[in-house]
This record gives structure tokens, sequence and C-alpha cells, in this order.
């Protein structure tokens, strides 16, 4: 008590600006003299005696010379993802003087330095009966939570982060490291890591218009696959989330709340969920289970990303700036493929399409996909038993391999999840890729095609609209961000079509689904294109070695076709394909029945077939390139 201590926390409710007596003075009216300052912490300081004129009184304050200060009270509560199971959030009340008011609004992480301090509450004296003192917490100083942890991260942190995100393979690890205990799910895990590490928002005319950064994610599905435990996993991953459910959760629970100051009287303003998730993410379970009046107090918070409040004469607008990710049931309680997305839940279309992303998760009998998941649910609760948490030769199931976390990003196993969650934040805040340089006549032309297609009458699913070209933006920009980029290259772009086009065809029926499959095929298979250029490229190279080889020593039977690697990369970023595609092309069939990586994976050898009983080296058929 009454000593300095430093705190942190987000700021769930502020009262208004009052002015606070600091230093008093008064006249005297018999004599004229100026009395002062007199300066009292506890109660109304008040003047007893004249020393002019020695008289006790008349007095009156004098309001000119009297010295004021601002004084404001916020409540600081514990960080949402810090509170243990079972246990309400903490609060404390921080009273700011002077400079230090209005300095946080609800929602805001804030740290706070200052003197903790006991108060004795009448009111609270009265209720209990007996002496009961109240706490508060007087601030010095109040700076962003965000600041403090991005200074906090270390120059071998941050050395190993950059190093990191000059690997190929490096959105492929991060993907593979979202929800490890989950097995598959490849394509909800990518939307996830997008999720995770979201857009970049614009300021459109001068501040005037604001378009959203952030990307918010719906799964909708047959109960027992994972829908909830990923949402966990993502409370516990990103730098900043609050957790809710669709039954356990109001309008003004969600967005923001009007209370009465129980010091003052008077109405104060106290933030929901999704303001206390600013920054960050918001996860709603059950999101069906919700009201329909309840759903659409959260349409402007979903989009503009702003609460407006107009209660008990406060009419203000609070921030929202968090991504939403939802988990919903179908009605009767299974998906059918047969039927339409909107049918099979009880969300309206204007809430739907402010999802960028909308994943219907099925639970097909496959007896070879069941086959793998279950050995997979099985080692899992063979590896994570409290005995064999930490040892190394557990015997597990035969067939399976053993997933552990490691740094190697040549490897799919999953990062290490606190390095991943630095990985993250240091994303967030340091890296805004630009939308620059990419074909934008392919992603013109791309969303007037799939927009014509969905607005058909028949089996439509979601019908397209301009948000959904948004949204593709924002997916680009999110993979950009998974490779610490300053610029959104062409492969991002193709990246986020492939993903949201996946997402939009589940959520088809079926004929119509393999319909449009067959349709859009091209940028569903991009990668195997990339590698049949690749190849295309590659045996060209050597064709080419080869003539000149035969000019210059009459033969290239004695000698090794070699090629440089960055000769092949200069060649592929011609053709608008990079490292990424490079890396995986090196592991497949087309590549390593040919060729193979010699001086350090730094050159490629091209290897030759001799057939017995001829002296003259045959050229070994490349593979075919598909036409190109």
């Amino acid at each position: 008590m009454n000593m300095l201590c430093q705190i942190h926390g987000v700021v769930t409710r502020r009262s208004l600006i009052y002015p606070q007596l600091q230093a008093a003075m008064f006249d005297c009216l018999s004599c004229g003299y100026t009395l002062g300052p007199l300066i009292s912490k506890v109660k109304e300081p008040k003047a007893k005696q004249c020393p002019s004129c020695q008289k006790s009184g008349p007095f009156r304050l004098n309001s000119t010379q009297t010295i004021y200060r601002n004084y404001q009270t916020i409540i600081l509560q514990e960080t949402p993802g810090t509170v243990p199971p079972g246990r309400l959030p903490r609060w404390i009340e921080v009273i700011l003087l002077n400079d230090l008011v209005d300095i946080a609004r609800p929602g805001d992480e804030i740290v706070v330095t200052g003197i903790y301090k006991n108060a004795f509450d009448p009111l609270l004296n009265h209720r209990q009966g007996f002496p009961v003192f109240t706490t508060v917490l007087e601030a010095n100083a109040v700076r962003k939570r965000v600041d403090d942890l991005k200074e906090c991260m270390t120059e071998d942190e941050r050395h190993q982060i950059l190093t990191m995100s000059k690997h190929p393979n490096i959105i492929e690890k991060i993907i593979h490291s979202i929800s490890p205990s989950i097995h598959g799910n490849e394509m909800i895990k990518a939307g996830i890591a997008c999720s995770l590490f979201g857009g970049v928002a614009k300021e459109v005319g001068d501040g005037k218009h604001r378009i959203r950064g952030d990307i918010n994610v719906l799964l909708v599905g047959d109960p027992g696959c994972g829908k909830s435990q990923i949402l966990k996993y993502t409370e516990k991953t990103s730098p900043r989330s609050v957790f809710t459910t669709g039954r356990g959760s109001t309008a003004v629970g969600l967005t923001a709340a009007v209370h009465k100051d129980s010091m003052t009287g008077e109405w104060t303003l106290e933030g929901g969920a999704m303001v206390i998730a600013d920054k960050g993410h918001c996860l709603i379970d059950e999101f069906d289970k919700m009201s329909d009046q309840d759903r659409t107090s959260i349409h402007e918070a979903m989009e503009q990303q702003t609460i407006s409040i107009a209660k008990a004469g406060i009419v203000t607008s609070l921030q929202a700036r968090c991504s939403i990710i939802a988990a919903a049931n179908p009605i009767v309680g299974h998906y059918e493929s047969s039927q339409t997305f909107e049918s099979q839940v009880n969300l309206t279309q204007p809430i739907l399409s402010r999802f960028d992303l909308l994943f219907a998760v099925r639970d097909v009998v496959d007896p070879i996909q069941d086959t793998h998941l279950a050995k997979f649910v099985l080692n899992s609760h063979m590896k994570h038993h409290p005995r064999n948490v930490g040892e190394s030769d557990i015997q597990l199931i035969e067939g399976v391999k053993d997933i552990r976390e490691d740094t190697n990003l040549d490897s799919t196993n999953p990062l290490p999840q606190k390095l991943l969650q630095r990985y993250i934040l240091y994303a967030r805040t340091c890296v805004q890729p630009k939308l620059e340089q990419v074909d934008m006549d392919r992603l013109v032309s791309f969303y007037v095609e799939l927009r014509n297609d969905s607005a058909m009458k028949y089996e439509s699913g979601i019908k397209i609209v301009v948000r959904h070209l948004e949204s593709i933006c924002r997916l680009s920009e999110a993979f950009a961000k998974m490779r610490l980029s300053s610029y959104v290259r062409e492969d991002d772009v193709s990246r986020a079509i492939s993903l949201f086009l996946t997402a939009f065809l589940g959520t088809l029926p079926f004929k119509r689904r393999e319909t449009l499959r067959k349709k859009y095929t091209s940028y569903l298979v991009l990668e195997k294109q990339h590698f049949q250029i690749i190849s295309h490229v590659l045996s060209a190279r050597v064709k080419e070695l080869c003539q000149l080889m035969s000019l210059k020593y009459g033969s290239y039977a004695d000698r090794d076709v070699i090629i440089p690697v960055v000769d092949l990369k200069s060649k592929a970023q011609e053709h608008k394909i990079y490292e990424n595609d490079l890396h995986k092309f090196f592991k497949t069939s087309l590549f390593t029945s040919d060729f193979e990586l010699i001086n350090g994976k730094h050159d490629i050898l091209w290897k030759k077939n001799t057939q017995s009983g001829d002296t003259q080296t045959q050229t070994q058929t490349i593979p075919s390139s598909g036409g190109f």
C-alpha cells in the first residue's frame, strides 16, 4: 500500500472529466484580504480565521485564483486471455489527473504506472456493517500495451523471425502450425492463418472512410469436426482475443452498454466484447444460437468496425477493429450437400456477406481418411498422457508420423507455438504490404465471371458482391504478411483466389459445385501448372546447354550438364513463378526422375541415361510440359 507499482489490462469503462479542486483561495468580506492557497486531499478546504483582521468570517471562494485540475476515472480489467478458467476477471479503479485524462478509451490495452492507495468509502461501510476500505491506483504514467510488446522483443528473436521469412516454404510451415492437434482441414487452417495475420486497413478521403483490413471467418458444419477447438486455439494464439458464445452473450454484451457511475450517479460508457477485442479477435461459438436482434447489432462493427452509441444522452462512437471468427451448426443438425448454404443456416444474407471466408465443414465417411484420422487421434491420446509428457521414446501406432514442433523450415512439422505468436505479432505491427505490380485484369475478370455465375437463380449459393473482391485483396495481403514482404506478389493473389474459390465452392450444392469446379479448374490447380512451366523451362535450358557443348566440344557425352539454381529462378520469375513453387517442384517426381540438386542445392545436375551397346549418350526424354 502507498507504493509505486505497474499493472496492465484492458480499459472497460471511462467516466467523464471533472474539475477537481487542487488549491483554494478565499476572500475575506470584512477587510478584502485574500487567504490561501488552502490544500486538502480528503475534505473540502475551509478558511477559519483571517490573518489580517483576525475575524472568523465571512469568507467567499475566489474562483479566479482557485486552481483546478482535470480528474477522470477508468476501470482497468485483466486481459481476457490471461484469466484462468473458473475465475472472474479482476478489476481496479484508476485515477487519471491533469494531462493523463482521455489518454485511453474503452477497449485499449494499456500499462499503468502509479501509486496504490486506499480510500475510506462510507457507502461500502454502511452496507457491510464494518470498516471497509476501497483501493485505487493513482496513475503517474500510461502507455499502450502493443508498443510495449514490440519493445520487449529481443534482437535475436527479430533476427530469427526475419531469417524464417526468407525461406520459400514459410507459408506452408505457418499453415501446418495452425491447430496442430486437429487432423487435416488444410484450407480451414489457411483461412485461420490469414485471419491471424490480417490485411492492411486503408483510410480513404482524408480519413472520412475506412476500409477494414481484418478478415472475418465463419465455420458451419457437422458437429464433432473441431470447430470449437479451432476457436479455442485462435484464442490462445492471437495477441489479443475475447471468446464468447451465442447463448452467453447479448447485443450490449458484444457492443457497448451504459451504466450509472456509483460515485456521481451520472451515466458512463462500458465497452463490450468487440470493443475489448479491438485490434485482435472476437471469437463467437454457437453463432446460430444468437437472436436476430443481437446479430443485427454487430452489422456495423463487422464492416465499418465502429460501434455508435446514442443512449442516456451519450452520443459517441467506439472502435471495434477486430476480426470475427464464428462457428455455427446447421439447422437440422448435419450439413446436406444437396441443399444451398442459406437454407441450412439461420443467418441472413447481409451478415453472411460480411464474412470474408465461409467454410462448410462436412463429416464425410471415407475409409482411408477415417483410418488416418483414427490413428492420429489415438497417437495424440498416447503422446499427451500426463505420464508421457516430455518423453521422446513413446511407442506410437505403426505407419503414422510422429509430429513434433521444430524450426526446420524444410519439414512440415509445426513451429513452436511461442515462436509462432512472436511471428504473428511482428507481422501485424511491422508489416504493411502494398497491392501493386499484380495482374489486375486477371483479378477483375475472375470477379466478374464468378459474380455472373453466382447470380443464377437455380441452385445458387452465396451471392458474390463487391465485399468479396475486397476479401481477395485482404487475403493477398495476409499471405504477403506471412512472408514479411512489403509488396504483394502474383503468387499471393493466386493463393488468395484459390482459397476464396475453394471456400465458395464448398458452400454450393453438389451438382452446381462440380460444374463450377470444372469451369474454374485453372484457378484451383495453379500449382500443377507452375510445375509444368518450370519443367518446360528446365528442359529448354538443358537442350540449349547440350547444343552449346556439341558446338564447342563436339559432344556432351562425357560432360556434366549443370544448371545454376539462380538461373532457373530468374527464368521462372519471368513467368510470375517464385521460390515457393520452385522449392516444391524440387521434391516432385517431375524433377527427381531426371535431375538432382548438388553443391549445397545451388546447382542442378541432369542425370543422363546411357543405353548398353551404344557409345553415344542418349538424351533422356524430359516429361511433357503440357503444351508450353
